[in-house]
């Protein structure tokens, strides 16, 4: 078997259709010429090289269980009975859907021969049934230690020199791709010497690219881009691998939506289906209950010799308790699987992820609240704690729990392709808009364009978090008396005696009052809402009154007690806010 691998890698090598300009009558010599400009055959950077141009065979491992070989398309293999042929990577995928198809059970592939295969300097050679095959993957090293660098690669065309001993050049080249160059360095001697036309620009793992203008440039970027990546060359047919840390990550980056439940082999999908799970790096794990609440759970991960393991713990959502393995992680989808057939199917739901129907449903659900508006860079306070309700049929309502204004809602895809929320509502021609989605998790929504200072920031309230028994509790301090500023400390300005005379009343209608000496002074908006997590907000808006509208903010609740609340603010644009209310 080797024998004819070598003999068909030498023909190969023989017929390399790479054309030289050769000089055979003068030799042209390098302009400054030095041996630093060059470098021999044989050298490490001429290794790297080769690495990087190997071609990479992990990508079909669900077929040939060798990451160091591929086999050529078309192809034709028998999957659990099915007669499947491959011509694409694309098609790969249907054998994994087979698989799928009956999760945790004996899968069988059988490829169906002769096949071709490409080795990792691109020979190609024909082999005739499973045992050589087998005897060949055996030969690769699996678990990411395969000699290919995979991390990196050239961005093509790149022109390459040969010269003789004494430096002069011999020879011309443009490589257009790996096989090319891997090729080109395989049909040299050890002692030839190649010099390679820069700047030369290379594509990291991740998109970036690096452009480097020399010999050691190119060996140290290429040294540096081997390790940076996982190259994904286990031999298992996912080739979804990850780390611990890398699994706690891609749980908590997005919300994640409900797909598929089923508990001691009752399918239980109809009355999960589409809840919306979020996952908080605290621990903590929420799970929408269909009415516009939000059930309480907690998470953790571990790894075992099978696999991660994700335990979840519900007390009134049992059929999702359990230590589950994950079985599989890709494509936006995580599937866990527990004994006696329990199943639970999450997909991930970045804003990138989402369609306009599920950003449909998401706005219906609930009713939301204005934590932030920015119009061409201007930031509108005058609309902070109003609150939006999304009704049927493209009605939107707008309330500051005293005044309503009715207009318009729909939701579709713009032309970059991102689902957007268009509101069109009287005269509101600050948010009256097409707002492109940009983030999302249970209970908050970004919309905007930041390019040109347009931002929306919605705040999700369910029967205006009613439920929540630190909200109801806290409206009932804050209704219980009249209030008074204890403190006010802007950036370390204080300007408690702004508002020392005056008395604050919270009303049950959303609204808050402010006289002195009894003598009415000015009218607001107050709302309690949570947020993601543990965080409970103090809206307070004034309007754009010349002195009350600096206490316009969604203040953070740091204390309370029956006779006093400590409200923080604080983003991008405002170091630190302090606000104290006490009661008389």
């Amino acid at each position: 078997m080797k024998k004819l691998i070598n003999n068909l890698l030498y023909a190969g090598l023989a017929l390399m259709a790479l054309t030289f300009t050769a000089c055979q009558e003068e030799f042209e010599e390098v302009t400054g010429g030095t041996e630093n400009e060059t470098i021999q055959a044989d050298s490490s950077t001429a290794q790297l090289i080769e690495k990087t141009s190997s071609n990479d065979g992990s990508f079909d491992n669900i077929v040939d269980s060798a990451s160091c070989i591929a086999l050529k398309f078309p192809y034709t293999v028998e999957v659990n009975g099915v007669m499947v042929t491959i011509d694409s990577k694309e098609d790969l995928h249907t054998i994994e859907d087979i698989f799928d198809e009956v999760d945790v059970d004996e899968d069988i592939l059988e490829i169906i021969f002769p096949i071709t295969i490409t080795l990792a300097d691109f020979t190609e050679v024909v082999i005739e049934n499973v045992e050589a095959l087998r005897e060949l993957a055996a030969q690769c090293k699996e678990g990411g230690d395969d000699d290919d660098i995979e991390c990196i690669d050239f961005v093509y065309p790149i022109t390459l020199y040969t010269f003789d001993i004494n430096n002069q050049q011999t020879g011309q080249v443009t490589v257009e791709s790996d096989e090319d160059m891997r090729k080109f360095f395989d049909g040299l001697e050890d002692n030839d010497l190649v010099s390679i036309e820069f700047p030369v620009t290379l594509k990291k793992f991740d998109g970036t690219e690096v452009v480097v203008d020399s010999n050691a440039e190119l060996a140290r970027a290429l040294e540096l881009a081997a390790d940076e990546c996982d190259e994904d060359d286990d031999d298992d047919f996912n080739d979804d691998d990850f780390d611990e840390e890398r699994f706690d990550f891609c749980l908590t980056q997005c919300p994640w939506s409900v797909m598929e439940v089923i508990r001691d082999e009752v399918n239980q999908t109809d009355q999960y289906l589409a809840r919306i799970m979020t996952f908080n790096e605290d621990g903590t794990v929420s799970v929408s209950d269909g009415s516009g609440g939000m059930v309480q759970g907690t998470w953790s991960s571990s790894f075992t010799d099978r696999g991660p393991l994700l335990t979840l713990e519900f007390e009134d959502l049992v059929d999702f308790n359990s230590e589950w393995l994950v079985y599989e992680i890709g494509d936006h989808t995580i599937k866990l699987y527990t004994d006696n057939g329990n199943k639970i199917i999450l997909k991930q739901l970045c804003e990138d992820d989402v369609d306009p129907d599920t950003l449909r449903g998401i706005l219906k659900e609930c009713e939301w609240i204005i934590k932030k508006v920015i119009n061409q860079g201007e930031e509108i306070d005058r609309l902070l704690g109003y609150k939006f309700k999304f009704l049927p049929d493209g009605v939107l309502q707008l309330t500051n729990g005293e005044n309503t204004s009715e207009g318009t809602w729909e939701v579709g895809m713009n032309e970059d392709e991102v689902p957007a929320l268009l509101i069109s509502i009287g005269d509101e021609n600050s948010i009256n808009f097409d707002w492109p989605l940009r983030d999302l998790d249970d209970a908050r929504l970004k919309f905007g364009v930041e390019e040109v200072g347009y931002r929306l920031v919605l705040q999700r309230t369910c029967d205006d978090d009613a439920n929540d028994e630190d909200v109801a509790e806290i409206r009932n301090i804050m209704q219980g008396g009249t209030w008074n500023v204890a403190l006010y400390d802007n950036e370390g300005m204080d300007g408690t005696t702004n508002y020392a005379s005056k008395d604050f009343t919270f009303s049950t209608a959303n609204l808050v009052e402010v006289t002195e000496n009894s003598d009415p002074i000015i009218s607001g908006l107050w709302r309690i809402a949570r947020k993601p997590g543990s965080d409970l907000l103090f809206f307070l808006n004034f309007q754009e009154d010349a002195t009350f509208g600096e206490l316009t903010e969604a203040w953070y609740i740091t204390e309370v007690t029956t006779d006093r609340i400590e409200l923080v603010y604080e983003d991008e644009n405002v170091n630190y806010k302090s606000l104290v209310f006490e009661k008389q």
